[in-house]
């Protein structure tokens, strides 16, 4: 365990390498968290509405989606005005996770919180600013990862258990047909919730009441499965060959929070594989 931080949702861990810093948010609690490598302090920074992604900007500071759009933010915690709103029409949804493609668009979907029906979207912030729907008719986006050359788009819609490859132009933003060369095994525990690519192009997928991850290859073969001491881990990130899981304790029982100490905490394991080189957004 490297952080007992009691994260309701804890997701998106981002290594923040020229910090020496690694953050991530809690979106049940709103907040943001940043933690120093080398000394182990944490510093957690409050939002008035939830922040559900995030990405380092190349300009410096950050871009964030928030439950509500998309925004830029510093490292303290300073929201500037939003960007997008592009789902003001629609009160039940929410953004909920997103990440950087190989040219530096932010990537971020979002999610049916009612899970009344699939109008999650997924969408791209391009370089100048400009917002383009990729797809629709999802009920929850989690997982924006990358295969090594970028032309491969993973996502899933944990409304329906699926982890999915799709051909992706790296150069136009475009998304393609879904990938028949990825079909992860159905009987998998848990639900697909976040991912990270490592230096081999395998994908580590954290699972939702799987109590889990699983390193999946290219071919969506299961390489190996990584049982965990809790039941809702949420996403993965690297540090170096450390992988770093967060965790969560959403609709836990008192008995739940006995059964499961470290249950909310950010994890780490030592896999012997580095990560997959990561883009800043608008390079």
């Amino acid at each position: 365990m490297l952080c007992n931080c009691e994260d309701m949702l804890g997701e998106c861990p981002v290594w923040l390498e020229e910090e020496n810093v690694l953050a991530w948010v809690d979106i049940g609690r709103r907040l943001w968290h940043r933690l120093d490598w080398q000394t182990g302090t944490l510093r957690s920074i409050g939002f008035d509405t939830a922040l559900t992604a995030f990405a380092p900007s190349a300009k410096g500071g950050f871009i964030g989606a928030f439950a509500d759009g998309i925004a830029p933010f510093s490292a303290d915690g300073m929201r500037g005005p939003f960007w997008h709103q592009p789902e003001s029409n629609l009160p039940d949804n929410r953004f909920n996770d997103g990440g950087t493609d190989h040219r530096g668009r932010f990537i971020a979907g979002s999610m049916n919180m009612a899970r009344s029906g699939a109008t999650g979207r997924l969408y791209a912030l391009a370089a100048d600013g400009a917002l383009t729907q990729l797809k629709d008719g999802i009920g929850i986006v989690n997982t924006i990862a990358f295969s090594l050359d970028g032309t491969v788009l993973y996502t899933a819609d944990s409304a329906v258990g699926v982890l999915a490859a799709f051909h992706y132009d790296p150069m136009t933003g475009i998304v393609g047909a879904r990938r028949d060369d990825f079909r992860p095994d159905p009987g998998l525990p848990g639900t697909p919730d976040g991912s990270a690519v490592d230096a081999e192009g395998f994908v580590w997928n954290a699972r939702w009441d799987g109590g889990c991850l699983v390193r999946l290859a290219p071919d969506g073969r299961t390489d190996r499965i990584v049982e965990l001491p809790v039941s809702r881990p949420t996403s993965c990130a690297f540090v170096g060959e450390t992988l770093v899981v967060t965790t969560s304790t959403w609709d836990f029982k008192e008995a739940d929070f006995a059964a499961q100490p470290h249950a909310g905490a950010l994890l780490r394991l030592d896999v012997g594989v580095a990560g997959a080189p990561k883009t800043a957004f608008c390079t």
